[in-house]
C-alpha cells in the first residue's frame, strides 16, 4: 500500500481559518460504513446518533502555550517550540533559526525571566533545550507562550481557549485533539441526560501528527511516540458499558486501541504509544469515530480509512469537497458509524 494512495486534491479555500463562533454549529457529515450512505447534518445533531448505554470517550489533554518567541544575545530573533518534557528543566524542542541555535546557544524570552540553553542536537534535528527560571514553569508559559497553531492556520487566535476543548485539563499537548473542539458544555450535558456515559483518556498530541508520511510504502512509516494514560475508573466505565464505544478523535481512538486486549477489554495504562493504524488493522474496541477532515497522505487519513476502506473514505472526502465542507483543525466534523 503506497502513501500516495491516500492523496486527494484539496482547494486552498476549504482549509478552515478562523473557528466558528459557536463550537457545535459546525457541519457534520455522517458516514454509514456498512452501506456507504452519507448524511449531511450539523454537529449538535450528534445527539441523534447516540443511544442510552453508549460510551463517549474523549481526550482531556490540554495544549501547552508552547511557542516561545525570543531573541539571541546578539539581538537576532529566535523561536522555540516545546515538544516533550524530558525532566530536569529540559525539553525536546523545534527551534528557528536552526543553523544559529547549536549546542551552547542561548535564547532570552520576555524581559529575561525565562532563558534557554541548547544542550544537544538529536538525529531528527530537534534540540534538547534546558530552561532557566524562577517559579513555576507552566505559569511562565501562560504569560510568555503562544498557542502552537498548525502551519496551515495563518491568523492569530483572538481567544486562546478556542484551541482548547471545553473539557481539557491535563496539560501536555503540542496540538489540540481537534475533534473535541466541536463540543460545548451544554451539549455534553444533553448527551449525559440522554443516558450516554462519558469517559476521559489522555494522549498528549505531538507535532508528529502534522508531519507528512515520507515513506513510499505505508508499512515503512515509523510513528512518533506519544504519552497516554487511562485510569482504572475509565477502564471500568468502558468495560461495563451497555452500548457502543464512540471515540472522539483519532487520539482517543489510538489510546483505546493501545490499551485494549484482543477481547476488547480496556486496561489501565500509563505509558507511551507508537500505534500506527492503517487499512488492514482490526479494531478491538472502537465502534464509532467522531473526527475532522484530515490532510492528504497523513497517518490520520490512513486511520479513518482503516475504519472503512481507502476507496470509501476518498469517495466521502470528494463529496465533502463538492459540498464545500471546511477542512482540518477548525473545520467541520465527520461521524463514522
Amino acid at each position: 500500500m503506497k502513501t500516495h494512495d491516500f492523496y486527494y486534491d484539496l482547494p486552498q479555500e476549504l482549509i478552515a481559518q478562523p473557528p466558528l463562533e459557536q463550537r457545535d454549529a459546525s457541519r457534520l457529515m455522517v458516514l454509514n460504513r456498512q452501506t456507504g450512505e452519507i448524511s449531511h447534518r450539523h454537529f449538535h445533531d450528534i445527539l441523534d446518533y447516540l443511544n442510552p448505554g453508549d460510551c463517549l470517550v474523549m481526550n482531556d489533554s490540554r495544549v501547552l502555550p508552547a511557542r516561545l518567541l525570543g531573541h539571541r544575545p546578539t539581538g537576532g530573533m529566535a523561536e522555540v517550540l516545546l515538544l516533550r518534557d524530558l525532566g530536569n528543566k529540559c525539553w525536546e524542542c523545534l527551534v528557528k533559526p536552526g543553523r544559529k541555535l547549536q549546542p551552547g546557544s542561548t535564547v532570552i524570552f520576555g524581559d529575561g525571566e525565562l532563558t534557554a540553553t541548547v544542550r544537544d542536537v538529536q538525529e531528527d534535528g530537534n534540540r534538547v533545550v534546558e530552561f532557566h527560571y524562577e517559579g513555576i514553569f507552566l505559569e511562565i508559559l501562560e504569560r510568555l507562550g503562544k498557542m502552537p497553531l498548525p502551519p496551515y492556520i495563518k491568523a492569530e487566535l483572538a481567544d486562546q481557549e478556542r484551541y482548547q476543548t471545553v473539557y481539557s485539563r491535563e496539560v501536555g499537548s503540542a496540538a489540540a485533539p481537534t475533534a473535541g473542539l466541536h463540543f460545548t458544555k451544554e451539549l455534553l450535558e444533553e448527551i449525559r441526560a440522554k443516558g450516554v456515559k462519558t469517559a476521559f483518556v489522555t494522549l498528549h498530541v505531538g507535532l508528529g501528527t502534522f508531519r507528512p508520511v515520507k515513506a513510499e510504502d505505508v508499512a515503512d512509516h515509523e510513528m512518533h511516540s506519544e504519552f497516554i494514560s487511562v485510569s482504572k475508573e475509565t477502564a471500568d466505565l468502558i468495560n461495563n458499558r451497555k452500548g457502543r464505544v464512540f471515540a472522539v478523535g483519532t487520539t482517543s481512538c489510538r489510546t483505546l486501541e493501545s490499551v485494549s486486549d484482543e477481547n476488547g477489554t480496556v486496561h489501565p495504562v500509563t505509558d507511551d504509544t507508537k500505534i500506527f493504524i492503517y487499512p488492514g488493522y482490526r479494531f478491538k474496541i472502537t465502534d464509532a469515530l467522531i473526527t475532522n477532515f484530515h490532510l492528504p497522505e497523513s497517518t490520520l487519513l490512513m486511520l479513518v480509512s482503516a475504519l472503512t476502506s481507502r476507496e470509501m473514505m476518498l469517495k466521502t472526502y470528494n463529496e465533502a469537497i463538492d459540498m464545500k465542507y471546511r477542512f482540518f483543525s477548525f473545520g467541520d466534523a465527520m461521524l463514522i458509524l
